[in-house]
């Protein structure tokens, strides 16, 4: 069982870990379970991802699982259905401190995504007394610090969003630049290909704009090759599988080994 100190998200290690280039591997996390959820918690990845985009996941499904995170070391990270600020707002209540922003095309979307997750004057975060995220109100100065303590992740999904990088990069609260190699693959024509060696130049060079700009960068890799050829790359922040993937496998290999 993982020994590791339980996350901290106040002030949040993870974001402080993350801005150092410190090597973060995760994994995501689909099943919309707590239980799995929890037992996901104590293998003691870096961090795992809660997924609103790809899994039937919403703020009412997230707080129990987030409930059975509380003592794992794991950080919390969630990725809303859409670059949308209610819905973001409602995560941050929630008590999320972690966000992947999906299908990021542009330093304006950029720029939407992070004001979402700031007070004003910064941003334009609504502002409720009392929640989940700052603990029904007993964390002293909350308004005061928390912008602080938010990390933004952008996704980099599109031809668009690749292009652009080095201006996304550049904007005032964006932490991290994340591939999307799936999607990535699909706009580039090369549907359920992400290995395709045209996918593989524009990621790599999606990893060297991000160095350039001073920014974190990382993507998603099941493949054990995928993941360290990335992290050869530069990339520091790597999600290496999935509850929904590791689950079905040894589901699929333990019926294998007994039904012809």
């Amino acid at each position: 069982m993982n020994q590791k100190t339980p996350y901290q998200a106040f002030p949040n290690s993870f974001k402080r870990d993350l801005l150092a280039s410190k090597q973060l591997i995760g994994c995501w996390c689909s099943l919309a379970s707590p239980i799995t959820t929890e037992v996901l918690g104590l293998a003691g990845f870096d961090w795992i991802l809660l997924d609103g985009e790809h899994a039937p996941n919403d703020v009412a499904t997230f707080i129990p699982q987030l409930m059975a995170l509380k003592d794992s070391s794991s950080a919390p990270i969630v990725r809303p259905s859409s670059n949308n600020a209610v819905e973001i707002k409602r995560l941050l209540d929630a008590g999320f401190y972690n966000l992947m922003v999906p299908m990021v095309e542009s330093a304006e979307d950029a720029r939407r995504a992070v004001a979402a997750t700031r007070y004003p004057p910064q941003g334009i975060r609504g502002v409720s007394i009392s929640h989940r995220g700052n603990r029904y109100g007993t964390v002293a100065d909350y308004l005061k610090v928390v912008n602080e303590q938010v990390c933004v992740i952008v996704q980099i999904e599109s031809r668009d969003g690749a292009a652009a990088v080095r201006d996304i990069a550049k904007v005032d609260g964006v932490d991290c630049i994340f591939v999307g190699p799936a999607d990535l693959a699909a706009a580039m024509g090369h549907l359920g290909n992400p290995s395709h060696p045209e996918v593989q130049k524009v990621i790599a060079a999606i990893f060297a704009d991000a160095k350039a700009a001073g920014k974190p960068a990382g993507t998603l890799a099941p493949a054990d090759a995928d993941a360290r050829r990335y992290l050869e790359w530069g990339a520091t922040f790597v999600g290496v599988g999935s509850d929904l993937g590791a689950f079905r496998n040894a589901t699929q290999a333990l019926r294998d080994r007994y039904l012809a």
